[in-house]
């Protein structure tokens, strides 16, 4: 598979722009039998890319040819019951546009793995110098491995996603992060009904699916708080009579989930548009994200752009918009660009990286013929939640 490291990038794919452009709920624009779903009960900063213990796999190891190839997958949080999620309501279209399914997520991944892929982590793929700049350094996998990063944008269970079939929040029990869920009888349940604990599940049964203990990136905004808690003082100051509890109690969720090797990225403060916005107005939100969010994620250099919105087309960054972000601390930016399986780039000062959507669009694309990026990745057609309509998605794109 030859792709061009100049292959053209755009704020998103040829069918997944339109999702994109509406999709998390954001700030700057609309969001887009009673049994309860299948789910498995029981219960540093990031910048510094800490990973947890974990027995790396045996065997020659073989150095990665391209950094800048890395394929990259992304999803947004979990539906854990369908049949609330997708009852025709007025945001059942987005929800089978943007997200995907317990059931499908697991299928999945499972399929990732089988492939050959292995979770690596943005940190493993280059060095930063004390002035700024950026050296690509010696990925090794074991032989026949293939890197892959996942990340998880907006862990923030939105106001909007109430009620919707969605869990409530993240939280640390028997020294596990699982989730808080309130069934279609409104009975709390408490385990994996979302992809960060579904996926620590996962690499329990499957260790060698991390190297060197790497799993995902978590994009965070912050204007209806984190991981589930209100923790914004902008938004909850006058409504949320917890509001400092909640952040103490998200920043030890926080804390454990950066302990299990996860990382954190920036997804801005109110999910803004970085294409359309003003320098001016970056960095107003960057001011909120830094004052609200990084106290209890940490610090971090990595940016995830709400949209796959980015400061610039195909050509190296040199605008003010990157200068400013420069100076802020962000080493790597993430776009989304599904038309490949992998794009990337590296500049003396920064690296670039391509995420592809996964999808009710871009599962539609693929098993309609429109697409055949995922099918790099695992089968569309093996995957499909049969509780899904026979539109897959939510729109005719």
């Amino acid at each position: 598979m030859k792709i061009s490291r100049r292959t053209a990038v755009i704020s998103a794919s040829t069918f997944a722009g339109a999702a994109i452009l509406s999709a998390c709920g954001s700030k700057d624009s609309e969001p887009a039998n009673d049994a309860s779903p299948s789910a498995s009960s029981g219960a540093s900063d990031s910048a510094s890319g800490s990973a947890s213990a974990s027995a790396s796999p045996q065997g020659p190891l073989v150095t990665w040819a391209d950094n800048t190839m890395v394929s990259h997958l992304f999803f947004h949080s979990l539906v854990a019951d369908p049949k609330r999620a997708f009852d025709g309501d007025d945001e059942a279209k987005g929800y089978l546009d943007y997200m995907v399914t317990i059931d499908e997520f697991k299928k999945i991944i499972q399929q990732v793995y089988d492939r050959n892929y292995i979770l690596i982590s943005p940190h493993q793929l280059y060095t930063t110098g004390p002035d700024g700049s950026i050296e690509l350094k010696p990925l090794e996998l074991p032989e026949g491995k293939k890197p892959l990063v996942i990340s998880f944008d907006d862990l923030s269970y939105y106001e909007y996603m109430d009620g919707d079939g969605f869990p409530d929040r993240l939280i640390v029990k028997d020294g596990k992060i699982v989730n808080e869920y309130r069934d279609a009888a409104g009975k709390k349940q408490v385990g994996a009904y979302d992809h960060l604990p579904i996926m620590e599940e996962f690499l329990q049964d499957h260790p060698d699916f991390s190297h060197d203990g790497a799993k995902g990136v978590i994009a965070m905004t912050g204007y209806n708080g984190v991981l589930g808690y209100r923790t914004s003082d902008i938004s909850y100051k006058d409504q949320n009579k917890n509001l400092d509890q909640d952040k103490k109690d998200a920043k030890k969720v926080a804390d454990a989930i950066k302990n299990n090797g996860w990382e954190f990225a920036s997804h801005s403060w109110g999910h803004i548009n970085f294409t359309k916005s003003p320098v001016d107005h970056i960095r107003a939100d960057n001011e909120k994200w830094q004052a609200e969010v990084a106290p209890i994620v940490g610090k971090t250099d990595l940016l995830i752009y709400p949209f796959g919105a980015d400061i610039a087309g195909i050509g190296d960054y040199e605008n003010e918009k990157f200068q400013y972000l420069k100076s802020q601390g962000f080493n790597a930016f993430f776009n989304v660009d599904a038309s490949v399986p992998a794009w990337g780039q590296a500049g003396g000062k920064y690296l670039r990286q391509a995420r592809i959507n996964v999808d009710g669009i871009s599962l539609k694309h693929a098993i309609e013929g429109t697409s055949q990026t995922l099918n790099e990745f695992f089968d569309p057609h093996t995957v499909l939640d049969p509780q899904r309509p026979k539109s897959i998605s939510g729109t005719d794109e």
